[in-house]
């Protein structure tokens, strides 16, 4: 079982409204709820606030966390999106209903809910202000507690601002994307690290809000499976062109079904075919040509092709049949 909480907060009684919170939010439970291929891939509760009619109260909130945490399951997924504050003992997620920072769900309650979590991985995405301050304890500075299975996203440093761009925060605008399929990998998956590597490189050097990850985990979990750039019959034909992730695929004309600069017009339709594929490969960075500028010349010119490093990665992968 894998169940979400997705959580968007743009009506407060006493601070300022907010206003791509809940538009966030909805965007995380479509992308969450189904793979690719439209199969069901999260159970996904919504909670929103929009007007006074749809306040969401701390005891609510903090009812709803502590439920999704403590049931077993798969993988537990916490998102919210809204203002967040901090003091001296740490930071908070607000609710609509608060006036002084300390009334909101306290990062460390959330903690707390997770340390006693029967769910196998535990991950929690935070699209707040100062939400950084997640898992850092006060007493001891410096120092980062995450019990096993725990992965933590969050859109800036506990002294930064998370913001907001055309009715959208811009790191759930960024999270959404690579949820979609720009984080996947060749098999189309998506994985926290993963996403975090995507969101970190789209928003640059230079940005003042800097996404933070934090894991205690064994290995990834994919959050979403997409449709794959490759087929998973052809990239399973690696170790079948390469039969060590070392050795060089010969080429020769026979492989490029344009031969106006070859030596010899003979047509070869399965060589043709093995050729679109390791096409395909390049495309993906798994294979380049060898002692050629383009895969056309290292046919035309009888030469070779031979993995890239990320073409070694999934060639043991395909050994191992874990692809």
């Amino acid at each position: 079982m894998r169940k979400a909480l997705c959580v968007g907060i743009d009506a407060y009684e006493h601070i300022k409204d907010l206003h791509g919170c809940v538009n966030d939010a909805n965007d995380v439970k479509a992308a969450l709820e189904r793979n690719g291929d439209g199969t069901l891939n999260f159970e996904v509760k919504l909670m929103c606030s929009t007007s006074e009619a749809s306040y969401i109260k701390r005891s609510e909130l903090k009812d709803a966390v502590e439920s999704l945490f403590k049931s077993e399951s798969e993988i537990a997924v916490f998102y919210f999106s809204g203002h967040g504050s901090f003091d001296e003992l740490g930071g908070y997620l607000c609710t609509s209903e608060i006036e002084r920072p300390d009334e909101g769900v306290a990062l460390n309650d959330i903690m707390g809910f997770v340390s006693q979590s029967k769910a196998q991985n535990k991950i929690i995405i935070l699209d707040s202000c100062f939400c950084g301050a997640i898992a850092n304890p006060h007493v001891m500075e410096n120092y980062s507690i995450l019990h096993k299975g725990t992965t933590i996203l969050a859109a800036c440093g506990e002294s930064e601002y998370a913001t907001e761009e055309n009715g959208r925060g811009i790191f759930t605008s960024l999270l959404v994307e690579a949820l979609y399929g720009g984080a996947m990998n060749l098999v189309g998956e998506v994985s926290p690290g993963s996403i975090y590597s995507y969101i970190d490189r789209s928003l640059g050097a230079w940005d003042e809000q800097r996404p933070l990850f934090k894991a205690n985990i064994n290995s990834f979990v994919s959050l979403r499976k997409n449709a794959p750039p490759i087929p998973i019959a052809e990239l399973r034909r690696i170790t079948e062109f390469f039969p060590t992730q070392y050795d060089e695929y010969p080429l020769d004309p026979t492989y490029e079904p344009d031969k106006h600069e070859a030596d010899t017009k003979e047509v070869n339709k399965e060589h043709e075919d093995i050729f679109a594929i390791l096409q395909r490969f390049v495309k993906l960075n798994l294979v380049i040509p060898v002692d050629a500028e383009h895969m056309y010349y290292a046919a035309i010119y009888h030469k070779s092709c031979k993995l890239t490093a990320q073409g070694q990665h999934y060639w043991k992968l395909v050994n191992k049949n874990t692809i």
